[in-house]
């Protein structure tokens, strides 16, 4: 058995990924930032691309597009399990379409994210396809 199906027993890496969500919309960011491994990654490509590791970093990425919040921010439009993590197409914080797609750690966090604007995808790309 590969460490993916190992991994996929451990813990519900869409539950983890709904928790995501939760937290982004309630606009608790230390309850987001706990869902990440200390030496996550996050790679936003929204706009000016962004890389950011570890948990300073994500807290500097994250607290100013969670004091700003469209209506309609961290609104789920689909949810996509893959062999290889979670494929998420949400609402961003500012309300526009985005797919992010998650890989985790064999504890149940977030390892990294790689986000980009829909409209810049090409459709049902798997995480591997979708990270590069």
């Amino acid at each position: 058995m590969d460490g993916t199906a190992d991994l996929a027993n451990d813990f519900d890496q869409i539950a983890l990924v709904v928790d995501w969500l939760d937290a982004c919309r309630n606009r608790d960011l230390a309850t987001l930032l706990d869902l990440y491994a200390d030496n996550a990654t996050l790679e936003c490509q929204c706009g000016e691309a962004t890389i950011s590791e570890g948990r300073a970093a994500l807290e500097c990425y994250w607290k100013p597009r969670l004091d700003t919040l469209a209506p309609t921010a961290f609104g789920l439009e689909e949810i996509i399990p893959t062999t290889d993590g979670v494929v998420l197409d949400y609402l961003s914080h500012e309300g526009k379409p985005v797919r992010i797609a998650f890989s985790f750690t064999r504890d149940g966090k977030i390892q990294a994210t790689h986000c980009l604007p829909v409209a810049e995808l090409q459709p049902r790309a798997g995480l591997r396809d979708y990270a590069g």
